[in-house]
Formats: C-alpha cells, sequence, structure tokens
C-alpha cells in the first residue's frame, strides 16, 4: 500500500491507494492564504504539516490499514514557493508562494546578472518569472536583512513536509526546475547562475529523481502518523507533473489540460526542447531522463473561485457544501450560447505567466452589455480559461511537439461544458481519466516504484491508468472559437501598456493618507 500527499495551495490532499491503483480512501483539508498587500501571497508551514497528520491519520482510518502495510508515500506540491529555515531547521517566516507577484526587480536584477535572458534561458531553461523561487531568495535578501542573515536553507513546500516526516533536506527534479536556479538540461543545480547572484549552492537541497528513494520516517513521526520507520519517502514531483504522472502523461504526444487554482497545458517530451523565447516552461519530468513543456495561468480556476466567493456569497450559504456552487454555476453557463453574446474575459487576476510574463496583467471582461447576465459571465470566464491555454498549445505545435491527444483533468474539468470548450477550442482527439485523482495519485504511483513495486513510472502508469475516449467536438463550435482566439489575443496587446499604468496608479493610491479620496 502507499500514500500520496499533495500539498496544494487551498488545502492538502492525501490518498491512499493499493498495488494495482486502486483508490482506497482519501482526505482533505484546507488552510487560508494571506495577501497582506495586492499581488503578495503567503502561507504558513505548519497549516501544511497540521493538515497532512490530520489527513493521513484519517485515510489510515477510514482505509482500516495497518502500520506495516503503507510501504512507501510520494510527495506532491505547489511549485515554486520558498521556505526559508534557519540552521535548527525553524521556519524563519510564512511561505511565499507561486502566485506572489511582488518579485518584478529581483527578476530585472537575475537576468542583468544572468547577461541578459537569451544567457538566462541557455543556464536554466526559463526567463525570470516573478513567480519562480530565485526571486524570491534576493527579495528577502534586499527587503528582509534581518531574516536573511538566519536563512540556512530554502526548500520548496513539498519539501518542508519530506523534512518533517524524514529529517532529509532534499527535493525531485521536477520541482527543481521550477525555482530559476536550475540546470534543466543536465538535471543538477546551476553553480553558474548562483555564482552570479552570490548565492551558495549548499543553501539548496539535495536533488533526487522523483521515483527516488530520499529516506524514512522518523520514529517520532512514524508513531506520531501510525506509521513505521521502514515506511521510505520517495523523492516525489511537483503538482503540474504529478498531476501529469496521475493522467498517464507519460509517453510522446500526450498532453493534458489541468484547471486547478491555475490552469495548465502540459506536453510530454523524449528529448530536451526550449522555447527560444521564454513563452513556455521547459522542465524536468517526474519520468527518469524526461521532460515536460507548458504553459500556466497563475489564476485559471481561481477566476471561478473569486467570482464564487465574491459574488455569490448568499447563495453559497445556503449551501450544504460551496463546491457545489460551482454546479450551479456551470449548468448556468450551459444555458448561454457560443461566445457569450459578445462578451470576453481576460483570466489574469493574479497577473499572467504564459505566454506574457506579465506581472502588471489584470482579469477584464470586455464586451459587457445590459443584455448580460451572471451565466453570460460565467461562461465568459470558462472561455477566457480555455483561449489562455489554447495560446500555450499553439505555442507548443510551433516547437514541432506532437500533440495527439489531450487529457483533461483538475476541478475544472468535472464541468463538462468546460471539457467542451476545451475540446471545441483545441480541435483535437480527447480522453477522460476514468479515475481523475490528480497530483496525489501520480505521488502515490511514485512511490510505488521507489518501493520497487514498478520498475519505472511508465510501467505504473500502464498498469493503474484507465482512460475513455470523449468526444464533445462540434464543427460549427470549434470554427467560432477559431475566429474568436486572435480576438482574445489581441486583447492583451491592446492593454498591456494600461495595465502597467494602472499598476503604477495602484502603487500611488496606497500611499495617500486614509483621509484623502
Amino acid at each position: 500500500m502507499f500514500l500520496g500527499i499533495d500539498i496544494g495551495t487551498s488545502g492538502t490532499k492525501t490518498i491512499a491507494i493499493d498495488g494495482a491503483g486502486t483508490k482506497l480512501a482519501e482526505a482533505m483539508q484546507e488552510y487560508p492564504c494571506q495577501h497582506l498587500r495586492p499581488l503578495w501571497s503567503e502561507q504558513d508551514p505548519e497549516d501544511w504539516w497540521q493538515a497532512t497528520v490530520a489527513t493521513v491519520r484519517k485515510v489510515m482510518n477510514e482505509a482500516g490499514l495497518k502500520p506495516a502495510e503503507i510501504k512507501a508515500i510520494g510527495l506532491s506540491g505547489q511549485m515554486h514557493g520558498a521556505v526559508f529555515l534557519d540552521r535548527h531547521g525553524k521556519v524563519i517566516r510564512p511561505a511565499i508562494l507561486w502566485n506572489d507577484q511582488r518579485t518584478t526587480a529581483e527578476c530585472n536584477e537575475i537576468e542583468d546578472r544572468a547577461g541578459g535572458r537569451s544567457n538566462l534561458l541557455k543556464m536554466v531553461a526559463s526567463p525570470a518569472l516573478t513567480g519562480f523561487t530565485a526571486p524570491k531568495i534576493l527579495w528577502l535578501r534586499k527587503n528582509e536583512p534581518a531574516n536573511w542573515e538566519r536563512v540556512h536553507r530554502v526548500l520548496l513546500p513539498k519539501d518542508e513536509i519530506r523534512r518533517r516526516l524524514t529529517g532529509e533536506y532534499a527535493t525531485d527534479v521536477s520541482d527543481a526546475s521550477g525555482t530559476l536556479l536550475f540546470d534543466v538540461k543536465n538535471r543538477t543545480w546551476s553553480k553558474t547562475l548562483m555564482d552570479r547572484l552570490q548565492l551558495d549552492v549548499d543553501l539548496m537541497p539535495a536533488c533526487f529523481e522523483s521515483a527516488e528513494s530520499t529516506g524514512k520516517l522518523s520514529k517520532e513521526v512514524a508513531e506520531l502518523l501510525g506509521l513505521t520507520t521502514d515506511c521510505i519517502v520517495a523523492g516525489g514531483a511537483g503538482d503540474c507533473p504529478a498531476g501529469a504522472v496521475g493522467n498517464g502523461i507519460v509517453k510522446s504526444g500526450v498532453a493534458s489540460t489541468l484547471i486547478g487554482t491555475s490552469s495548465v497545458f502540459l506536453v510530454h517530451s523524449d528529448t530536451y526542447n526550449l522555447d527560444q523565447e521564454g513563452r513556455l516552461h521547459t522542465f524536468c519530468h517526474a519520468v527518469s531522463g524526461k521532460w515536460f513543456i507548458m504553459g500556466v495561468n497563475l489564476s485559471g480556476g481561481g477566476c471561478m473561485q473569486w467570482f464564487r466567493n465574491q459574488l455569490c456569497q448568499a447563495e453559497v450559504s445556503q449551501l450544504e457544501h460551496a463546491e457545489q456552487m460551482y454546479e450551479k454555476l456551470s449548468a448556468e453557463a450551459a444555458e448561454i450560447d457560443v461566445g457569450c453574446e459578445g462578451l470576453m474575459f481576460l483570466p489574469y487576476l493574479s497577473g499572467e505567466r504564459h505566454p506574457h510574463n506579465d506581472a502588471d496583467a489584470r482579469g477584464c471582461f470586455i464586451g459587457l452589455t445590459l443584455a448580460h447576465t451572471r451565466a453570460h459571465m460565467v461562461r465568459a470566464i470558462m472561455e477566457g480559461v480555455g483561449y489562455n491555454m489554447r495560446e500555450s498549445m499553439a505555442l507548443v505545435e510551433a516547437m514541432n511537439i506532437p500533440i495527439k491527444q489531450v487529457l483533461p483533468s483538475g476541478g475544472g474539468s468535472r464541468s463538462e461544458l468546460w471539457r467542451k470548450i476545451q475540446q471545441n477550442m483545441f480541435n483535437k482527439p480527447f480522453a477522460r481519466v476514468r479515475c481523475d485523482q490528480g497530483p496525489a495519485f501520480g505521488a502515490a504511483l511514485l512511490a510505488a516504484v521507489a518501493a520497487g513495486s514498478y520498475k519505472s513510472v511508465e510501467e505504473a502508469c500502464e498498469a493503474t491508468i484507465a482512460i475513455d475516449a470523449e468526444d464533445l467536438s462540434c464543427k460549427s463550435t470549434s470554427s467560432y472559437y477559431a475566429k474568436g482566439f486572435p480576438i482574445f489575443q489581441h486583447l492583451y496587446r491592446s492593454l498591456k501598456h494600461d495595465f502597467k499604468r494602472l499598476s503604477a496608479l495602484a502603487t500611488e493610491s496606497r500611499e495617500l493618507e486614509p483621509a484623502q479620496s
């Protein structure tokens, strides 16, 4: 038996599976984010740990598992975050998360020290993006010198949980790829870039392949969780590559879309490929010796969460579960015609990563009229997120990477309407994983490989993942979206400079005295 633990942005999910990949039990515990300023995003790592303990205990109890039955644990988690630790392993300050946008100045500094964007791409396969780990480290060094003096190690979110489980400071190649400090082509830390940034390589943890063992549970933690010290902890993977494993995106020609807090278009690659303008991520895959390429919108599914939380509070309070509101909104949107009667939505509520790399980008409804309803706005959000992922697919195809099949996943893709929108926008064959368990399931499969139950990640996926073709295509709808796509792209270009002016104006307003209005 194996556990997969996913340290997400909204909560931690733990799943237990048997050797055939059958889910035995799962549990989820949520926790908050702190947004002390616009575009800032932080969390307390202690919340992750308490959620891990609670969900592991619950899963063990619900499945009726004995301690010795759990042979290995796989970890997954939100990528790019920064957990700052002192030499005693104490967390110094709240973790800065992947969707935090405070580091524009530090990104400029990194590109300057690297000798320009093209040189940086050669070193670490990515331009300097505000969500990445490296600019967070530089921000702390510049803005919180007292805290910086105490920093001994920097860990990614899932790896802070690993440290608490095993006492080991370690990460995996897929998660390390998102730090902006990792030589993705050669699968090792980039000493060249770290030297230019005046950072010691020892600041970062040891790095493993995703299906390698990184240690075993400590005695204290094993007793706390109801497990044994024979239980190993696999390298694991960032949430996107772990989700890719959990959905079988481990061979050429297969791509996936993921709509969670963010939205992601991801495709497997057998070889190292790089978009020379840095408009997509190229990262090490959780499959040993392989890579994946993806485009990310920081607030894809989060746009729908924002809409629900801010504009549907009265109705949510009357439901047994807040998640039910998504089903209601999706049903309303399904009654609206394709294109929402000329309404479009730019899904940049947390700035934008791909393909524009613009921390100042903002969300917009464009084309609103008195005839538009809530349902129109919901469908416009769905279509806007779809168009954004379509941009990433276009860039992947321009790199001559084949896309023969797309598998939708994540909470947003539980909506048949959202899947239908995607399929008609992409105009590709779609299939659904019969049991979509997401990153936690992928992490559990990595644990199974680390424990020796399977020889490879590919073998584990082949044995445990079943997919079914799903045809929601419509020629007229696909034709409509083909016409709408360039309009969507043009809207960002039209507003790009205004976004920057609005951002500057917002900064100015925060400096005014409260009495001024």
